[in-house]
């Protein structure tokens, strides 16, 4: 059963800073998991991206949680993955103020506890008090108190410590996106003896994922070709996703950084189970690529919370999306970009070959993903003739259908892929114009 939540989206709290996220609701979120959370943890760490909105969340947070009772521990700019670590770490909860990709008129609250984001269940208990109920106040001798530390470099050690045989020898350019990658990125790097140049690491509280970072990748593949470097890495804004750039300037996505690791993750003896987790998006050539190399393909609905579940479910430990968020299970417990970049050097390094040449061996099927603009969502998704016509295709070899109602928008999402570009262009309008066919009728 779904559950509905209010505040709570699949990656926490997010909004427009100072109208659906504003200091009242931070104060009341942050109370509310302090109160929760009594009794079971001592301390909340409160990490950020690079937001100029950072400070005035962060105060907001640290209010509402010592009024509570519960300590605050402050852990400056950082990755989501490395408060994630933290709080596993020390047996703790904390809150990552960041909007992951969005621009910096966003922002987000994320609740992590002991290395996981909190369940579903959880966040509705916290709801029902920020929503339900005033603030809790504790007598005065109870009220917590504040803690600075640089917390970080527990996260960098545990990060070098894994890579330190790494032996990638190429030129590498780093896209931080202005965002929490560039508080660790030259301390992993220059530790592990990497040739790398650093770029867009000049935040200014308004810049994070400017033209730059995961979601805008021209800028880096650019830089790629003009400067002659072997590749290059792109970040998100709170360094959860990952992606490359291969030495002809094109874009590696998840999916291909998903195959080329589970290669070597077989090899090592790590790809438990032989499988690993996707969404519902992957692109059926790489399906393809993994099922001829002896690993099967799971898939999951959009979203890493539902790849995460699945992974824990089967006992698997490598799963993503497109987007770069990937999860390394035997070494994290959420999508790290940087984990994910070092996991990819080293793979590229035993395959002794370029990124490019090893993601020439990985087919990519034709999709086509269409958008079309309905009333009623629910009732088209459940019309006979749509499932009957999704019936009709689904039995064809080597093309696939994925139709899904938005979760935010009123439309239904049409993507098709398969080995024959016209059929596959052909089938996605088909549906296209029977959707709007019962839209018109209803």
């Amino acid at each position: 059963m779904r559950i509905l939540k209010r505040l709570f989206g699949t990656d926490g709290v997010r909004g427009l800073v100072n109208e659906e996220l504003s200091v009242e609701i931070s104060m009341k979120i942050s109370n509310a998991v302090a109160r929760m959370f009594s009794g079971k943890y001592n301390t909340l760490l409160i990490a950020s991206d690079t937001r100029n909105s950072k400070e005035m969340l962060e105060y907001a947070l640290t209010a509402g949680a010592l009024s509570a009772g519960m300590d605050v521990e402050y852990c400056g700019v950082m990755p989501t993955p490395t408060l994630a670590y933290l709080t596993k770490e020390k047996a703790t909860v904390g809150i990552m103020i960041s909007a992951s990709h969005n621009p910096a008129s966003y922002n987000g609250l994320k609740v992590l506890k002991e290395g996981f984001k909190i369940s579903d269940e959880t966040e509705i208990d916290v709801e029902k008090l920020v929503l339900e109920g005033e603030m809790d106040y504790v007598p005065y001798g109870e009220v917590g108190k504040i803690k600075k530390d640089d917390l970080k470099n527990i996260y960098i050690d545990y990060i070098v410590k894994n890579f330190k045989n790494i032996n990638y020898k190429g030129k590498i350019a780093v896209d931080v996106g202005n965002g929490a990658a560039g508080a660790v990125i030259n301390e992993i790097f220059s530790s592990l003896n990497l040739d790398y140049d650093v770029f867009y690491n000049e935040p200014d509280g308004f810049n994070i994922n400017e033209n730059c970072g995961s979601t805008q990748p021209d800028k880096l593949s650019h830089i790629v070709i003009e400067n002659k470097y072997d590749l290059g890495i792109l970040y998100d804004g709170d360094a959860d996703r990952c992606l490359f750039i291969d030495k002809n300037g094109m874009l590696v996505d998840g999916d291909k950084l998903i195959a080329i690791n589970a290669l070597k993750l077989k090899k090592q003896g790590r790809l438990k189970n032989d499988s690993v987790v996707t969404t519902v998006m992957s692109n059926l050539g790489f399906e393809k690529f993994l099922n001829d190399n002896e690993i099967n393909l799971l898939r999951t609905n959009v979203g890493d919370k539902y790849v995460l579940e699945k992974m824990m479910e089967k006992k698997i430990v490598i799963g993503g999306e497109q987007s770069g968020h990937i999860i390394f299970f035997d070494k994290s417990t959420t999508g790290d970009g940087i984990l994910t970049s070092l996991e990819t050097l080293e793979s590229i390094t035993l395959k002794n070959k370029d990124i490019h040449e090893i993601v020439e061996e990985i087919p990519n099927y034709p999709q086509v993903l269409k958008n079309i603009s309905v009333k009623n969502k629910i009732e088209i998704m459940q019309n006979e003739k749509i499932k009957k016509l999704k019936e009709k295709f689904e039995s064809q070899e080597n093309l696939r259908v994925v139709l899904r109602a938005s979760g935010t928008e009123h439309k239904i999402r049409v993507m098709v892929e398969g080995k024959d570009e016209k059929l596959v262009e052909k089938v996605a309008n088909e549906f296209c114009e029977e959707i709007e066919y019962i839209e018109n009728s209803i």
